[in-house]
């Protein structure tokens, strides 16, 4: 990583935005984002799919990460050479063109990062039934009023809001950790030898199943570039995204790494494979069946940070979007005494919330989410665009490994993409529909 030794001056915000956002809460920010339920579900998903093969299932963990690292340092020195809100927006927009960032931006209000608010919302209420008996109805409302507060909460400043991140990601991070050990070092006791012997009979699955076991990696490591969005309100965005990017991505690296090796030392390599609910059986089982529900707070923490991170940065990208007359014109507006896009910020509120009340965005969002890993793509490709337009400029932050970095990311994000198209057609059809009706609202805003 290449980064100059002199700090760069803070950068004048925009359109009234603050820029309160330092390092540390960038970096937490990386972390809490992406750690959402998915460790605690998706280790059996990925063990099956290499056939019980340990090394192989370790393996595609590292290859995930390692992929989000590409990218994470890839975004870092966009964010560095254009730090205004918005993040992947601006970098699409600037290197082609208006129309391929509005269908990002479009996509990610209407089913992306609003379904996925909703879909944490749900999975909080249906988490804490463990807890309270929720009729249907009552779920419905409590899913509704924790993306008001999460609304609230970032509205009232972002300042607030990310102090709230912080003290979330910190606490479930510590919680993730803890277990963890607890299992590496009980379970171990019980299940001495049976994960080494398991390994050693199956890994025979090879680079397919790997492949196809990154796929499902790359869901539970999503989310790592919200925080691009953000950039108009860092105060040192220049010095603190790329380190941010490299420290948060390594740290989910060693985290989720370290979770699975507790899963296993705790069930063995057969039971991690069979358990749909891993971590509270992994609890349950090498500790005391009580503490299971330990896990279950862990995982209401997880989800109310992973929901509070979208609400910080998505509407940063509509927040953009309006100010190019291409949405809204409402949602540009900063609230005079907050200082936070608060149109924006109630809008995403609203539209999560309706949807889910009504329950139709979960099958929704599976058809268009590997659409937004397009875009992704599309804006690390933003990298040799910004090159060419910078030659002989000083910057502060180079990719290390260009071209290399970039074009990895790329490749490993377009294989992902091809994948899903071949193995599940009819879904990725109608997840380009989608995308796709954005086509003539883009050219109605264009004509105001």
């Amino acid at each position: 990583m290449t980064i100059s030794s002199e700090v760069s001056p803070a950068v004048p915000a925009p359109a009234g935005l603050r820029r309160v956002l330092r390092f540390h809460d960038l970096a937490l920010l990386v972390v809490g984002t992406v750690i959402g339920s998915g460790i605690f579900l998706v280790p059996a998903v990925v063990l099956k799919t290499v056939g019980n093969s340990v090394p192989l299932a370790l393996m595609a963990w590292l290859i995930g990460g390692i992929l989000s690292l590409l990218g994470g340092l890839t975004y870092g020195e966009l964010a560095a050479a254009n730090p205004q809100a918005g993040g992947l927006y601006i970098y699409i927009r600037d290197s082609f063109g208006p129309l391929p960032a509005f269908l990002f931006g479009w996509v990610l209000f209407f089913v992306v990062s609003t379904g996925s608010i909703a879909t944490l919302a749900v999975a909080f209420s249906n988490y804490l039934t463990e807890f309270l008996p929720l009729g249907f109805w009552t779920a419905k409302i409590v899913s509704v009023l924790l993306i008001c507060l999460i609304a609230f909460v970032n509205i009232r400043g972002t300042r607030e809001s990310a102090d709230v991140q912080n003290v979330t990601t910190i606490v479930k991070v510590l919680a993730i950790l803890s277990m963890a050990a607890a299992l590496l070092w009980f379970g171990s006791l019980n299940h001495s030898g049976s994960v080494v012997s398991a390994a050693s009979s199956s890994a025979h699955s090879g680079f397919s199943a790997i492949a196809l076991a990154t796929i499902s990696v790359l869901w539970a490591y999503e989310g790592w570039q919200y925080a691009t969005f953000a950039a108009g309100e860092c105060v040192n965005p220049r010095r603190d995204f790329p380190i941010a990017f490299a420290v948060g991505i390594f740290t989910l690296i060693v985290l989720y790494i370290f979770c699975n090796l507790g899963y296993l030392a705790a069930l063995g390599t057969v039971g991690v494979a069979s358990s749909p609910h891993v971590a509270s059986t992994a609890v349950s089982k090498a500790l005391r069946p009580a503490l299971g529900k330990t896990v279950t707070l862990a995982i209401l923490l997880s989800i109310f940070s992973a929901a509070n991170s979208l609400m910080l940065t998505a509407p940063r990208v509509y927040f953009a979007m309006a100010k190019d007359r291409l949405f809204f014109h409402q949602l540009a507006e900063v609230h005079p005494r907050f200082g936070t896009p608060a149109v924006a910020v109630f809008a995403t509120a609203v539209w999560a919330s309706l949807l889910a009340a009504s329950g139709t965005f979960e099958q929704l969002l599976t058809y268009v989410v590997f659409v937004g890993w397009s875009f992704y793509a599309l804006a690390a490709a933003s990298i040799f665009v910004y090159r060419t337009r910078q030659t002989g400029r000083q910057v502060a932050y180079r990719v290390p490994g260009y071209p290399w970095t970039p074009m990895l990311f790329i490749l490993a994000v377009a294989a992902f993409v091809l994948s899903t198209i071949v193995a599940q057609p009819e879904r990725a059809a109608v997840g380009l529909a989608v995308v796709f009706t954005g086509v003539p609202a883009y050219f109605i805003w264009r004509r105001r």
